[in-house]
């Protein structure tokens, strides 16, 4: 179940907003989440909900076993066990046939795939899960002993398949005890409206173009401007279906008396790659931050162990995004640029033109990036990178033209809605003016027309992909 279709939007969340409100007691709010979130899962994989019962009673059994052999030797062996729970399900259905495909290519044998479809938002849950089990056993989370509540923080639905990540410490005390008000709720509508629209009006119109794109580089038929205009269309489409998506999820969180932490912070004003990663999927940067970059030691290190940190984050932040070599490239990517701003310390040491010139780097490696993490695969990405400069690019203008005429006003305004120059030009205009009737009457009519738009979209059918609906 997407949260941009209409059975969420007008059976499912109404429903369950009903109940909850309509529910006296936190255990008995808990419980209705738990059963709409497991419900939520079973509408799109009604087979898998089986595999969030069994991760859910697998790591709250070993979290007990971790918190109960504190101090002794079999506290690791409960942890290894964790990460063997969580890191088999993943490998299992993610990685088994990748796996499987390169064994075969690599000594000449024929295994079969095991063909499993991947499970909703497997990475999702797993690291969540794993997270729980790890900071159980470094003391900086409270063991859970109602397996009812840990639960919930495994499938809780606002951010059950695309994030953002949630640490368990973060949320432990809003489970056990959460206060819901009107001004929170109308925060979280108002939260979740603009990703719905974000979504519906510009990630879906977008996609068309960048799909488009994509097709032709799998044929080899792209000219030097479809490139162009694919490579921008997808990098924007990527931003707001998963930032519209973090928005969405945080805003029903706070319709639910949740407070999540923020995913995306305009990742397109970036000035470095690094800066950029800071930005973007702000809660999977920081899960690799402290549970891999940070135990292998950080920055704090010789140089050649901070290569050998950098590389495993990155390579991992590829595995993690996709089983293909052009996920594990697009990784090793990033990794080479970071690596390069922490030894030479750029952009800090440029300012003026440099800065600039810097600047423009950045968002065409992103951009660059981007037609790696989208083609078909990776020999498509290189052609159309290819194409992008001219290489091997086929002669059709009149195709370019066409796609821009038909697409112009979805990516200047995508361009638009990825800087922060409308949003800070509404807070100075509202400063001073909020609680005013007549300045509460002008914003509701604006989320309104954002949600008559939307639903408008939605009542036609309209192309309505989601990029990270499998990871």
């Amino acid at each position: 179940m997407l949260f941009s279709s209409a059975v969420f939007l007008f059976i499912f969340l109404p429903a369950v907003l009903l109940g909850h409100y309509l529910l006296r007691g936190q255990r008995a709010r808990n419980l209705l989440l738990l059963a709409a979130s497991l419900l939520f899962y079973a509408w799109g994989e009604p087979v898998y909900v089986f595999l969030m019962l069994f991760s859910i009673l697998g790591n709250y059994l070993l979290g007990l076993g971790i918190d109960s052999r504190r101090g002794q030797r079999g506290q690791k062996i409960m942890l290894a066990l964790a990460a063997f729970l969580n890191l088999g399900i993943l490998f299992l259905f993610k990685y088994l046939d990748f796996t499987i495909e390169n064994l075969n290519a690599l000594f000449g044998i024929s295994l079969s795939p095991v063909g499993l479809r991947l499970p909703i938002g497997i990475s999702f849950f797993t690291f969540q899960a794993l997270s729980y089990c790890i900071d159980v056993y470094r003391n900086t989370a409270p063991v859970q002993r109602n397996v009812l509540d840990l639960g919930l923080y495994i499938s809780f639905f606002p951010q059950l398949i695309a994030g953002p990540i949630v640490r368990y410490n973060s949320v432990a005390e809003q489970i056990r005890c959460r206060r819901t008000d009107p001004e929170l709720f109308s925060r979280g509508v108002k939260r979740f409206l603009l990703g719905f629209a974000k979504k519906l009006l510009l990630a879906n119109n977008l996609s068309l173009a960048a799909e488009r794109v994509f097709a032709l580089a799998g044929a080899g038929e792209l000219s030097a401007g479809m490139a162009w205009i694919g490579s921008l269309s997808y990098s924007l489409q990527i931003y707001f279906d998963f930032s519209g998506y973090s928005d969405m999820a945080i805003g029903l969180g706070r319709m639910f008396g949740f407070r999540f932490e923020e995913n995306f912070d305009y990742p397109y004003i970036s000035r470095s790659v690094s800066e950029f990663w800071k930005r973007w999927h702000i809660s999977l940067g920081r899960w690799f931050r402290d549970y891999i970059y940070f135990p292998l030691g950080g920055s704090r290190v010789s140089k050649g162990k901070l290569l050998r940190n950098l590389f495993a984050v990155w390579l991992f932040t590829g595995v993690w995004h996709g089983a293909a070599w052009q996920f594990i490239v697009w990784g090793l990517m990033y990794g080479v640029l970071v690596a390069f701003e922490k030894l030479t310390c750029i952009p800090k040491r440029l300012n003026g033109p440099g800065r600039v010139l810097y600047t423009v780097f950045t968002l065409l490696v992103v951009n660059a990036g981007w037609v790696l993490f989208g083609a078909r695969d990776l020999a498509a990405g290189f052609y159309q990178l290819g194409a992008m400069l001219g290489i091997g690019a086929a002669s059709a203008p009149g195709m370019a033209l066409s796609l821009l005429r038909e697409n112009g006003i979805f990516l200047v305004l995508g361009v638009l809605f990825s800087t922060p120059l409308v949003s800070t030009g509404l807070k100075k205009l509202g400063s001073g003016r909020e609680g005013k009737p007549l300045w509460n009457v002008a914003e509701a009519a604006c989320y309104l027309l954002l949600l008559v738009l939307s639903v408008s979209y939605l009542a036609m059918g309209s192309h309505n992909p989601f990029i990270y609906f499998n990871f």
